[in-house]
């Protein structure tokens, strides 16, 4: 952020200097005052040009090279991988073509300056080079959505049938997540805001006439999940569209009120292995190594070592704290999500216990 700071302010210096140079020259007594730009001024204006294209790619690859650790790394989803190579199909046909174009663009720009007697060709039209940049992008696009959609249908897929899924209910609020689980029986008990019973703690408003809430289990502070076998969210929110955002497992879907909305996926790395993946590794290092020269510098925000865990966060701005709407995901072994839902108390335990 430092660097990209010095080089707006050079950028600010450069044109500071550059306008009082132009006021210099306006104020001398035979200045040329014609507005008419001369066969100097668009040669430099056509090598400026080039000029701004090296800049913009040594922008972008600084860019790559300064932040291309922050990306996501290895996805912890059996559909993550889909999901990655598409984004990377996408991104390599965005920077081809910025690539191309902005070559030409600023080529262009140099090659057909202004020149004294020198005309412009002027085509009223041109049919097949209408065509043939209309057909380029229309058959890129269409192959580029096609396998959109293609990679989305595999990833929707919600069928409470196939694969023994885990059945867990995110509700989102302002500003926070809570998760309900489905249970012995799979089978989510009803709810309804209108039944939100703070005094009996009952937070998702749990029918507590459905038998089928009996056995729910509701978690307020972390998500469990097994490695390897599919779960499947439902998702209902108390007050304003939210967004939940899972980024390590690609996993994204509105909560929208007033009705359910549904995303599934199978985890297939742990937190515990996700931990020792070598960019995890170093990503950890740098950011502790940043909170370390914070604390060094007397700050006191933020500052404790971070040690890596996956997290749903909001992704849709729902009010002041939006930005501290979040919560901790742990994927563990089968067993150990085994022994830890033995460990909590059923929906009906918490409504008797409340009595």
């Amino acid at each position: 952020m430092t660097a990209v700071l010095i080089i707006i302010v050079l950028l600010l210096v450069a044109i500071a200097i550059w306008q009082m140079t132009k006021i210099f020259e306006l104020s001398q007594f035979n200045a040329d005052d014609s507005q008419i730009a001369t066969d100097k001024d668009n040669k430099v204006n056509g090598y400026l040009m080039f000029a701004f294209l090296v800049f913009i790619y040594l922008l972008t690859i600084f860019c790559f090279w300064e932040w291309g650790g922050v990306l996501l790394g290895t996805p912890a989803s059996e559909h993550g991988e889909q999901i990655d190579n598409l984004m990377f199909i996408s991104m390599v046909l965005i920077f081809t073509v910025q690539i191309i174009t902005q070559a030409l663009l600023h080529y262009f720009a140099y090659k057909y300056r202004g020149e004294k007697g020198k005309k412009a060709l002027f085509y009223a039209d041109n049919d097949r080079l209408e065509f043939i940049w209309t057909i380029i992008p229309v058959i890129t696009l269409a192959g580029l959505i096609l396998y959109g959609l293609f990679t989305w249908t595999s990833v929707m897929n919600v069928d409470e049938e196939e694969g023994d899924p885990i059945i867990i209910e995110l509700y989102a609020q302002q500003f926070n997540w809570k998760a309900r689980y489905a249970g012995n029986d799979n089978v989510l008990g009803s709810a309804n805001v209108r039944l939100i019973d703070i005094d009996k703690n009952n937070m998702l408003g749990v029918d507590e006439s459905d038998p089928y809430a009996d056995d729910d289990i509701v978690s307020q502070t972390e998500i469990h999940l097994p490695v390897g076998r599919k779960v499947i969210f439902k998702m209902r929110s108390q007050d304003v569209l939210h967004s939940a955002y899972m980024p390590h497992f690609r996993a994204q879907m509105n909560v929208v009120p007033g009705m359910i909305t549904q995303f599934a996926f199978t985890p297939t790395v742990t937190t515990e292995e996700m931990r020792l993946d070598p960019d995890m590794v170093e990503k950890v290092q740098h950011i502790n190594q940043i909170r370390a020269d914070k604390k060094a510098d007397g700050e006191t925000d933020n500052v404790d070592p971070w040690e890596f865990d996956y997290v749903i966060l909001c992704n849709k701005i729902c009010g002041s704290s939006h930005y501290n709407m979040q919560m901790k995901i742990i994927v563990e072994t089968q067993e150990e999500f085994d022994a830890w839902i033995k460990e909590q108390a059923t929906f009906k335990q918490q409504m008797a216990a409340a009595q």
